[in-house]
């Protein structure tokens, strides 16, 4: 839930957020259009769950994402530590920077491995942030002026940051990193995603998903699913000392209790009784 949200916008597009945010278990990451986007991390901690990727995030990094459909997300241990968080944002728009910078974005061809980075904030990034923050604050002082100057400036900040000219990185930041469908669902099928938050992750519409899906594994996502989430369970309660509640949140579920009524109904016993008959 959003508690404070302030912004500056630029051509009819938002390009600095200030938002106070309730730490979400799960939350898509909302963007607009074609844009990649820098967060400074204000304040808390998260997660980031992309097609192939979860890195954690925490005060004073920086979270560098091209523009896709990734979650931020909260682990209870996350949660427990703070309850609120806050982020600041800077949005870069093809049409901004080609103009700005006076480059030409087709001319390049370059690309970089990753669609989401973690980035520590030194000083020249906490003073960039600091000068942002006062306009976002007293937004009367942002003229249009002032905000072409500081987006010019943040885009030879963190290029610099990256090794690279410009043209080179901007290049690459609008160049998404494909994942491939079987790659992303494989990759996410422990973590508790809805058949909805899949199709989301893989930026189709539920429909669509579940088309694709049984084209790719031959069942529906909620079977396929629900079956691997069992197998490891019960894999890991024959070769693991684990807890039992530890378990069913290694392998994706919610509460014990839907842990519990899951696997019984498909072993016709408990967890901690197939644990004790394969013991035995």
């Amino acid at each position: 839930m959003i508690n404070e949200s302030k912004t500056i916008e630029y051509k009819g597009k938002v390009v600095f957020h200030k938002i106070t945010v309730t730490a979400p278990v799960r939350d898509l990451k909302p963007f607009q259009d074609n844009e990649a986007c820098f967060m400074f991390v204000n304040k808390g901690e998260f997660s980031v769950r992309t097609p192939d990727q979860f890195i954690s995030f925490k005060q004073d990094q920086g979270l560098l994402a091209k523009c896709f459909n990734f979650f931020i997300e909260t682990t209870e241990i996350q949660r427990s530590k703070v309850e609120t968080m806050e982020f600041l944002g800077i949005f870069l728009f093809p049409s901004h920077v080609e103009s700005l910078l006076d480059l030409n974005l087709a001319s390049s061809t370059n690309r970089i491995d990753f669609n989401v980075k973690q980035l520590p904030i030194d000083n020249l990034f906490k003073s960039y942030r600091d000068s942002i923050d006062v306009f976002i604050e007293h937004p009367d002082l942002a003229d249009e002026e002032i905000i072409e100057t500081k987006l010019k400036e943040f885009v030879l900040l963190v290029s610099k940051s990256q090794n690279m000219s410009p043209l080179e990185f901007l290049a690459a930041m609008f160049n998404l990193s494909p994942t491939e469908f079987k790659t992303t669902i494989l990759n996410n099928l422990y973590s508790n995603l809805s058949v909805a938050e899949l199709a989301q992750l893989c930026a189709l519409s539920t429909s669509s998903f579940k088309r694709k899906f049984n084209e790719v594994f031959g069942e529906s996502p909620k079977k396929y699913v629900a079956n691997k989430k069992l197998e490891k369970a019960a894999h890991l309660l024959k070769n693991s000392q684990g807890r039992i509640s530890s378990i069913a949140y290694d392998c994706g579920y919610e509460t014990i209790s839907t842990f519990n009524r899951s696997f019984k109904s498909s072993f016709g016993v408990s967890p901690s009784t197939f644990r004790l008959d394969q013991t035995a």
